[in-house]
């Protein structure tokens, strides 16, 4: 059988080879932390790893569950290939399971709030703001983030590709992107005028007015200019950014130069 090359291309196999396929963006350091096997199910041999895809579906949304039941998964995917053959991050997120959770992706309803992006729940977003959290963060993550990078390039490789595309969801996100050697197809310019508005005389600076997301001093850090963007204080929402990594290379970008986190 021919390596795939695409996600339409593992989305024709059968599950056992889907998952070892997929195991391959999971960080090693998080199976032994959970102490999960390989074949990804608990000791009743319940499955942990949840792929939701269709026959040659292009796009797949990937949940890994360190108990079999619980309301979070400890990794979330959703991945999709580009119109040219390439591979898409559309989202990536590691949770703590043992850290508190803060329902900012979800209504009192229980409408979904797409991580605050089109919706918010704001009492919820305070109690994680107050909580050291960032936007978008139900729960703490597992800082494993280089490692989850590496693995990301492992999986790319093993398709034949070089390089695999993101679009991070918030401010923050391209910060650390950028730290880890990502470079941007579009939004660069953004990220710099972004950069510029937060410096002294800068356009977002007079609109830090200490309230719940606009703290005054967030010029200086990424977590508070992060909140202050998703509270808007942009007039219009942080997207349009798309980055790509080139495996094995580091592209020294730096849009946000001596600010802290």
């Amino acid at each position: 059988m021919p390596q795939p090359s695409s996600i339409a291309t593992i989305s024709q196999l059968p599950f056992d080879h889907k998952r070892d396929l997929y195991l391959d963006l999971v960080p090693a350091e998080i199976l032994d932390q959970f102490q999960l096997s390989p074949f990804l199910v608990d000791r009743q041999g319940r499955q942990l790893l949840t792929i939701k895809d269709s026959p040659k579906s292009s796009s797949v949304e990937l949940f890994l569950y360190h108990k079999y039941g619980y309301q979070d998964p400890i990794v979330y995917c959703h991945l999709t290939d580009t119109l040219n053959g390439q591979i898409h991050v559309l989202l990536y997120i590691m949770n703590d399971p043992n850290s508190e959770r803060y329902d900012v992706d979800r209504m009192p309803d229980g409408t979904p709030t797409k991580f605050g992006t089109h919706v918010r729940n704001i009492p919820a977003e305070e109690q994680a703001f107050a909580a050291g959290y960032l936007p978008g963060q139900l729960r703490r993550g597992l800082n494993l983030l280089s490692e989850a990078k590496d693995s990301f390039e492992r999986f790319i490789a093993n398709l034949g590709h070089t390089i695999y595309f993101v679009n991070p969801l918030y401010y923050h996100n391209a910060v650390i992107f950028e730290k880890y050697g990502f470079a941007y197809q579009s939004g660069r310019k953004r990220m710099e005028r972004i950069h510029q508005g937060f410096t002294p005389g800068g356009e977002f600076v007079s609109l830090l007015d200490d309230s719940a997301f606009r703290k005054q001093g967030a010029q200086n850090q990424i977590r508070l200019r992060s909140w202050a963007i998703h509270d808007g204080i942009m007039g219009e929402s942080f997207d349009g950014v798309t980055m790509y990594k080139t495996i094995g290379a580091h592209a020294g970008i730096n849009t946000a130069p001596n600010t802290g986190w």
